[in-house]
């Protein structure tokens, strides 16, 4: 006899906040020495001199545009099922089941990967979790992720503290999508990831060896985003991982 699925879990969608995003990172055992920031402006160079450096990861949040669904599936089509798994990764991604966890994906995503995972606390809730799902292929690794009531909580916890969250019903899919860009402390390349693709999309070396995720190249991939919705910056926001500005 089959096993019976697995219920769809269902989170409450984090609010686009630096605070939130922030707060959700500190809970899984980030360091404090770190936070999100609002990126302003990918054009302006005072609005961008004003983010603490380094970035070691960005945030992309943008609105669903026409075709989106269509689009990415062609384009996924096109990929292979990621499968990998270990410490020999060249970037740590999550396969995401849950619903409405797109926020968590793209801080797990950001925290995980590059310079920034050396600020994960020992014996921490992120810390243990990874000694866990490391090892596990995509599939295992998502469950691993279902199945952590520690993790819940630390997203429950700050996703509530946002303005919105009890207007909104978690079994309803928010308009807008979570995207970390990350670079890979294994092969200095730069990655898009996203939990409902395939698996990491490599972006290429585009990122220089003594530049951060706030460098020119970095910043033409989120203008190509924005350049893809013909160029509206309405419901677009971009956060950046980096030295905490407390």
């Amino acid at each position: 006899m089959p096993a019976a699925a697995r219920p769809r879990l269902h989170f409450y969608p984090l609010e686009s906040n630096p605070d939130i995003f922030t707060q959700l990172m500190h809970n899984l055992g980030v360091s404090t020495s770190l936070g999100f920031s609002d990126v302003l402006s990918v054009d302006e160079p005072d609005l961008l001199a004003m983010i603490p450096r380094p970035v070691l990861a960005l945030i992309f949040i943008f609105p669903t545009p026409q075709d989106y669904e269509r689009l990415k599936a062609e384009a996924e089509e096109k990929r292979p099922e990621y499968r990998g798994s270990g410490e020999g990764e060249d970037v740590i991604w999550f396969k995401q089941t849950i619903s409405n966890a797109c926020g968590l994906h793209a801080v797990l995503h950001s925290v995980t990967n590059g310079a920034a995972r050396s600020y994960i606390q020992p014996n921490s809730t992120l810390s243990n979790f990874l000694d866990t799902a490391i090892p596990l292929t995509p599939k295992s690794r998502a469950i691993a992720l279902e199945d952590s009531k520690e993790i819940a909580k630390a997203h429950y916890d700050a996703a509530t503290q946002g303005s919105s969250w009890m207007s909104q019903n978690p079994e309803e899919e928010p308009d807008g999508h979570y995207v970390a860009f990350v670079k890979s402390s294994k092969n200095g390349r730069m990655y898009e990831l996203y939990g409902n693709h395939k698996g990491p999309i490599d972006l290429g070396s585009i990122v220089p060896e003594d530049e951060d995720l706030l460098c020119e190249g970095a910043l033409n991939v989120v203008r190509e985003f924005i350049r893809r919705d013909g160029g509206r910056n309405s419901g677009f926001s971009l956060l950046a991982l980096g030295p905490s500005a407390e």
